[in-house]
């Protein structure tokens, strides 16, 4: 947890008691702060109030009194329509500010690697923290991702924060300092909170606020909001790098033919990295490089961290083998497209799909379709993707994930040894839909075919235990 005694004398409001604001309150509570804690769940509440932290409705408080609102990223404060706590301590004018604010004034000796991007934030991130453990250098990760930044733990004078960052924690960032920035890409996201594209991409670049000329930003600039962000900066005279597919770009790093190569021609060999599969992954990897080699990272420590990567759970996570089958889960998946992404990165699928449709469905992936052997169809959108598919690939009708898991096992390994792609086949769960039509979460989902891939007959396990 970190101490946040140096705030004493202030005094907080926390919106949102989930992962996050507990954690805030916690701290709050320990370093001896003085905070009234709020969540519209009550079942919320009562989990705070057992925590010991000071649960009290906020709507008639002396906001004169108040130093600043905590609120969690989840909650509006701005579009589409601010929570009512949100308006009240805009309209006392205090400040409102995220756990991350409290983290950088805290730990204001450390250094912060800041990563952000419509897609591949997770893996970026979790990937740098890999390779920085692995070379010895004592880092800790979280944000977005994992631990709440108030449950990580304090680091000495340079230590390193890895955190991955949304649209929704930076724009409630006042003093937060990037020392390393990484900004992957940028797609229509998030509208709803940000009003129109201009907005998201605002509340993106505050990862950039308050960077100087000693400080690194390395930006993906394959789309075109991302290469007007880089101009931009390249007039501040930050050290930005960019980093593109495909094609060199002067002074950055490139991934092409299957090689990442950096600035001065350096090549890493791609190939044998199977957590990082496709274009996307290889993306998240030149940028992961950019901003280990300017912490100074040694190149071989990279390649080996890189080769050693374990990948997340649910994105294109490979969970078990039979034969020359692969089964990967990808059930973070809940899109269009993110489920383009892996589709991108394999041949001879045998893919599983369905749940609660997204607008647009599965229609905009036919520019994948030839790579699909069978779909099996799961979930609310049955109906719905069977008349998307029509006509255009072969699909079958299987209402819950181990009944499709059965039949694309039984059609994977009978086809597979006649298969001329020469590398395996994939039995894909890359669902690009939401999950709660018959799960719980993404994870409940994604943790089910795990468990169900390796209790195939033959099962090899790939990847993590758990």
């Amino acid at each position: 947890m970190i101490d946040l005694g140096i705030l004493k004398g202030s005094s907080f409001v926390v919106l949102g008691l989930a992962r996050s604001g507990l954690a805030t309150g916690r701290a709050l509570k320990a370093a001896g702060i003085d905070c009234i804690c709020w969540d519209d769940n009550a079942a919320s509440r009562d989990a705070a109030a057992k925590a010991g932290l000071n649960v009290a409705d906020p709507t008639d408080i002396d906001w004169s009194r108040i130093t600043a609102l905590v609120i969690s990223p989840g909650i509006p404060s701005t579009f589409p329509k601010p929570h009512p706590v949100a308006a009240a301590a805009r309209a006392a004018g205090k400040p409102i500010i995220c756990d991350v604010e409290l983290l950088a004034r805290a730990q204001d000796k450390a250094r912060f690697i800041a990563i952000t991007g419509t897609n591949g934030k997770s893996t970026t991130t979790a990937l740098i923290g890999h390779i920085l453990t692995e070379a010895g250098v004592r880092c800790e990760v979280g944000g977005n991702i994992g631990r709440g930044a108030l449950d990580l733990a304090p680091l000495s004078e340079g230590g390193l924060y890895v955190l991955e960052l949304s649209s929704y924690q930076l724009e409630l960032l006042e003093t937060f300092h990037a020392h390393v920035a990484v900004w992957l890409n940028i797609t229509p996201d998030h509208i709803d909170r940000h009003g129109d594209l201009a907005g998201y991409v605002a509340a993106k670049e505050n990862v950039f606020a308050r960077q100087q000329a000693r400080d690194c930003a390395v930006i993906g600039v394959d789309d075109q909001p991302s290469r007007a962000v880089y101009a931009k900066l390249v007039k501040r005279g930050i050290a930005a790098v960019p980093v593109k597919l495909e094609t060199p770009v002067a002074g950055g790093i490139s991934y092409r033919a299957g090689m990442l190569v950096d600035a001065d021609g350096y090549k890493v060999d791609f190939a044998d990295v199977p957590t990082l599969p496709g274009d996307h992954n290889a993306q998240n990897a030149a940028c992961a490089w950019a901003a280990c080699r300017w912490l100074g990272v040694p190149r071989e420590r990279i390649v080996a961290g890189l080769a050693t990567y374990p990948g997340l759970p649910h994105r294109q996570e490979r969970v078990a083998s039979v034969g020359n089958v692969v089964y990967i889960n990808d059930s973070k998946a809940t899109n269009a497209d993110a489920t383009a992404r892996a589709l991108s990165s394999y041949h001879d699928i045998y893919w599983i799909l369905g749940g609660q449709a997204k607008e647009g469905g599965v229609a905009p992936l036919a520019p994948w379709f030839e790579r699909i052997r069978h779909a099996f169809l799961i979930g609310e959108a049955t109906e719905l993707f069977a008349g998307q598919l029509e006509g255009k690939i072969a699909y079958s009708r299987c209402g819950d994930l181990k009944s499709a898991l059965d039949a694309a096992h039984a059609s994977a390994q009978r086809e597979a040894p006649q298969l001329s792609g020469g590398g395996p086949a994939v039995v894909l769960l890359s669902p690009a839909c939401a999950s709660w039509d018959q799960w719980k979460s993404y994870e409940h989902r994604g943790d089910a075919f795990r468990a169900m891939a390796r209790a195939l007959p033959g099962a090899q396990v790939l990847g993590r235990a758990a």
